[in-house]
């Protein structure tokens, strides 16, 4: 890509955006999944049945390789609705607010109520225990909000129903689903896309404000509960655990696996089952967005619009030796879809391969809206990979994880520790990992040719120098 066009790149959407802004501010739907990977048609996922979210990621920009600062709900979420990293949150786990560490931080919807906006959520925006406190606020941050729409659903109604296969896990966490009646409309986030449309309906009728609505649904979060209709689409003879490579999983340093044991000791036909229920929710909540973004075309708001759609993290479904669920540094957990549609841009429908992170949304909807970006933000706007996917791009991306004191000991780590902490840096090239600053193990991963990431190459003596610049460049992030 040569400088001319990447600069006539940016002339075109500093030009789109100023003409924009000339004309009535521009609306956001922030629309955010919980738990959802990259198992999506426009992941390239063969198996995923999702029209609406791939329909939404061709109608913006695809960003391919997004990252999350955390892979855990609320460390992730408190990252990306404040634009700090975790390290200035102090939220490693889903108990502790952000604001004891940070009260005065001005959060992604705060940003928008100080320009003047209605700023409205439904659903889950900031943490929540799921399924428990699903109707609640959950553990919300009230300064954020003009006002807050908890529904409740048949998911919740029908939870005695859940099945489970790991019934010594809260539900919470467990490897457990249940098959509805009905069309998904009745359940929690069909009721969410029914209040978001009815907040876009009252907007079109009387547009007095712009608006900026965080749209949050629960699925596939488990417990997968979804309706049969969408069990339908996901016949449980397509889907099959990983099979990988012994030398990979000889290679995993001891500190990286959560579950253990591999599977949690579960037969494979029951995590067969599960892996179809997780399929059916992806399946039943991308409907839900489905009916939303129809609601805004067809109430004429498409064009003065920002959509913003985003996971708060991946979840592993058997990877990597029988891991699941978050909490991991390897892609499937790390990694989320992440597409965002500016009205009139002309890169839309292009994807970018540029290592991005979810930090960097507060101030790219700043910026594209025409708003202060607040200093105190740790991420980056990413307006110049809007104008042109391909543009050079040296900002690599940052997650980090904890484990617990009882795998500390396991691996050999100081027993006085109460933790250890694993870190990964990415770039154009590189994925790498280490834990307890590589006293419990290293990672390095081709980004361009070992997707999979099957084989780590942290100690070959070829990619010294590589292990020693991107261990440099871990360290300066982490000061």
């Amino acid at each position: 890509m040569n400088l001319r066009s990447v600069t006539a790149g940016w002339a075109v959407l500093f030009a789109m955006v100023g003409t924009l802004l000339a004309a009535p501010k521009l609306n956001v739907l922030f629309i955010v999944a919980d738990d959802l990977n990259t198992r999506l048609g426009c992941y390239d996922d063969a198996l995923a049945s999702s029209p609406n979210i791939d329909r939404l990621a061709k109608r913006g920009v695809r960003f391919e390789r997004a990252y999350c600062q955390y892979p855990l709900c609320n460390p992730s979420r408190s990252s990306f609705l404040t634009g700090l990293r975790p390290d200035t949150t102090r939220v490693s786990e889903n108990t502790t607010h952000f604001r004891k560490a940070v009260p005065d931080a001005q959060t992604l919807p705060q940003t928008f109520q100080r320009a003047g906006y209605s700023v409205v959520r439904a659903g889950k925006l900031y943490h929540y225990n799921v399924p428990a406190g699903i109707g609640t606020d959950g553990f919300d941050d009230p300064p954020s909000w003009q006002r807050t729409i908890n529904p409740s659903g048949r998911d919740k109604d029908e939870e005695k129903a859940i099945r489970s296969y790991t019934p010594k896990i809260g539900l919470g966490a467990a490897l457990a689903w249940h098959a509805t009646e009905g069309d998904g409309t009745d359940h929690t986030d069909g009721k969410i896309a029914t209040e978001v449309i009815a907040l876009l309906e009252k907007h079109a009728a009387q547009p007095d404000k712009p608006f900026f609505i965080g749209c949050g649904f629960f699925r596939p979060h488990v417990p997968c509960v979804a309706s049969q209709k969408y069990f339908d689409l996901h016949p449980v003879e397509k889907f099959s655990l990983p099979k990988e490579p012994l030398a990979h999983l000889a290679k995993i340093p001891a500190a990286s696996p959560l579950v253990r044991p591999p599977n949690y000791g579960v037969a494979e036909p029951d995590l067969r089952n599960f892996i179809r229920a997780y399929y059916a929710s992806v399946s039943q909540m991308d409907a839900q967005v489905g009916r939303v973004v129809d609601a805004l075309d067809r109430l004429k708001l498409t064009d003065h619009t920002i959509i913003v759609f985003l996971s708060d993290h991946g979840w592993l479904l058997g990877e990597h030796g029988g891991q699941w669920q978050k909490r991991s540094l390897f892609e499937e957990s790390a990694r989320v879809p992440l597409a965002i549609v500016v009205p009139g841009n002309p890169a839309n429908g292009q994807v970018s391969r540029r290592p991005v992170e979810l930090v960097d949304l507060h101030p790219t909807l700043a910026d594209l809206t025409g708003l202060p970006i607040h200093p105190a933000l740790e991420g980056k706007s990413l307006r110049p990979l809007l104008a042109n996917p391909q543009a050079a791009w040296d900002k690599p991306a940052f997650t980090q994880v904890t484990r617990n004191a009882e795998v500390s000991l396991a691996v050999g780590v100081d027993p006085k520790k109460k933790s250890l902490l694993g870190r990964s840096v990415r770039t154009d090239q590189w994925c790498y990992i280490e834990w307890d600053e590589g006293r419990a193990g290293t990672e390095l991963y081709d980004a361009q040719t070992d997707l999979k990431q099957y084989h780590n190459l942290a100690d070959d003596p070829k990619h010294a120098t590589t292990v020693a610049e991107l261990k440099r460049l871990l360290a300066s992030r982490a000061k």
